[in-house]
């Protein structure tokens, strides 16, 4: 990765990150959740972009059109972060799997 590929990085998430401030404030709270949990347990390919800005554009649909974020998503964020990442692998997965190898060598 070149310094020029981290500057464009750096532009594409500002600008990401200006539509995110644009959204209703508790649309704002809702994402950063969602972003926090992502990060801690998200998807490996999490950095390739489509999901958090599948999420914003799903958020200005519903400003859109008049709806409350929980309208969107219902009140529990966990539940439908699980939901849009059910069949992606996770860094909760890599790490389970980690666990399970370390036990068998153990007994070697």
């Amino acid at each position: 990765m070149g310094i020029q590929d981290i500057i464009e990085g750096k532009k594409q998430w500002r600008a990401h990150m200006a539509r995110v401030k644009a959204l209703p404030q508790d649309y704002q709270i809702a994402y950063k959740e969602m972003q926090k949990y992502f990060f801690k347990v998200g998807p490996i390919d999490l950095a390739d972009g489509t999901l958090l800005s599948g999420i914003v554009d799903f958020f200005e649909e519903g400003v859109a059109t008049g709806k409350g974020v929980l309208e969107l998503i219902g009140n529990d964020v966990a539940a439908f972060c699980d939901d849009l990442i059910k069949d992606s692998r996770t860094y909760a997965d890599v790490y389970q799997e980690s666990l399970s190898g370390k036990s068998g060598t153990a007994e070697e």
